[in-house]
């Protein structure tokens, strides 16, 4: 599903000078395992990599990501991305884990679940290890994630749960509440710029605001 648009490092970079006044950004060596890192000390990144997705879900490469184990993320998180209704986040996923924390009726259903359109029952340790992610009735609508679909944000999972041994974490739409996805690095530079994420990490290059 990854139709839309790409940018390379040189046209980053390019949008990333315009606003050295205002943020810090560097050129990581391994953007996944420093995001890991990120994630997994509980800052909230904006993940912006390869061709934007087409359809109705964010899919690991324009999303808002953050740690599933603090329950109380939905409602700080919704309110700095201004979602004032009631909106549980969803996690993406290992697709090898998938039977260890869902409960999944058929062998069938795994492949629409890489689009994140189906919800499952949670099982009991991961509610209580992931409660972020979990909705009151313990249930989940997950995006199982392969290598071969999307490498880089297998890669990115895969480094997190290295660190924290979680091989799942909140994946939630770059946008704020009712407006599109973010498409352009400009775009994307400006929910940095109004501190509904903590780092933007764009390509290859981590950023965040000027202290």
């Amino acid at each position: 599903v990854y139709y839309g648009p790409e940018y390379n490092n040189y046209q980053i970079e390019e949008v990333l000078k315009k606003y050295i006044n205002q943020i810090e950004y560097s050129l990581s060596n391994d953007v996944c395992q420093d995001t890991a890192s990120l994630i997994a000390s509980n800052k909230i990144v904006g993940w912006f990599q390869g061709r934007m997705e087409f359809g109705p879900r964010a899919l690991g490469n324009r999303s808002i990501l953050a740690s599933p184990q603090d329950p109380s993320i939905n409602k700080w998180l919704n309110e700095r991305m201004k979602r004032t209704e009631f909106m549980p986040f969803a996690p993406s996923c290992l697709f090898d884990y998938a039977d260890q924390l869902f409960e999944i009726p058929k062998e069938s259903m795994k492949y629409p679940a890489q689009f994140m359109t189906i919800t499952f029952k949670m099982k009991k340790k991961w509610v209580d290890k992931a409660p972020a992610v979990s909705h009151v009735d313990q249930t989940a609508r997950p995006q199982l994630v392969t290598r071969s679909a999307n490498a880089r944000y297998y890669k990115l999972l895969k480094e997190y749960k290295d660190l924290t041994g979680l091989p799942l974490f909140i994946n939630t739409s770059f946008n704020v509440h009712e407006e599109p996805i973010v498409c352009s690095p400009e775009e994307g530079l400006q929910s940095l710029l109004s501190g509904v994420i903590d780092y933007f990490c764009v390509g290859d290059f981590i950023c965040k605001l000027k202290s």
